[in-house]
């Protein structure tokens, strides 16, 4: 098999543990939270990295100067608003680190552990085609539980789907 990069097991206490927190934080923040809609989601100016110096500019004008600010506009909740965007801004930075790490590393530990399989799965059928005791019904077993149906392979045997060959 090619070079494996994930071969340190994660201890289910600290999956455990992790799981816990991100309960926590989901808890925490639960009251706080909204759910857009994608329409929604796409109609609304958003503001990112170019525009917060902008927003926080203005936010910091309309509290200096409140004979310009328009009798529509209430400033205390565009700081909150503005509080709470800078504030989530940062928390969806260190989650989105941390997402991509785990996304990453559940990627590469899934993968490595698919070919795996396909190695056993291989040796598993040639040894079933060799008559070893035992061999034919694990590979009976593994053959079924390939997702979607069967393919040609280069050599046009049928493999199930996902093998290499």
């Amino acid at each position: 098999m090619k070079d494996n990069k994930h071969s340190q097991a994660i201890p289910s206490t600290v999956l455990t543990q992790a799981q816990t927190k991100v309960d926590e934080a989901k808890t925490l923040l639960a009251p706080y939270l909204l759910a857009l809609t994608p329409a929604e989601r796409q109609g609304m100016p958003k503001m990112g990295e170019k525009t917060i110096g902008f927003v926080e500019k203005a936010y910091d004008f309309a509290r200096q100067n409140p004979n310009l600010v328009p009798p529509y506009l209430e400033v205390d909740a565009f700081g909150v608003d503005f509080s709470d965007a800078h504030g989530l801004w940062t928390l969806l930075n260190s989650v989105q680190q941390l997402e991509e790490g785990v996304s990453d590393t559940e990627m590469t530990a899934g993968s490595e552990a698919y070919q795996a399989a396909l190695v056993f799965y291989k040796s598993v059928k040639m040894a079933a085609a060799q008559d070893i005791p035992g061999a034919k019904a694990v590979y009976e077993e593994l053959k079924t539980r390939f997702p979607g149906g069967k393919r040609k392979a280069g050599n046009g045997e049928e493999m199930p789907a996902g093998e290499n060959s």
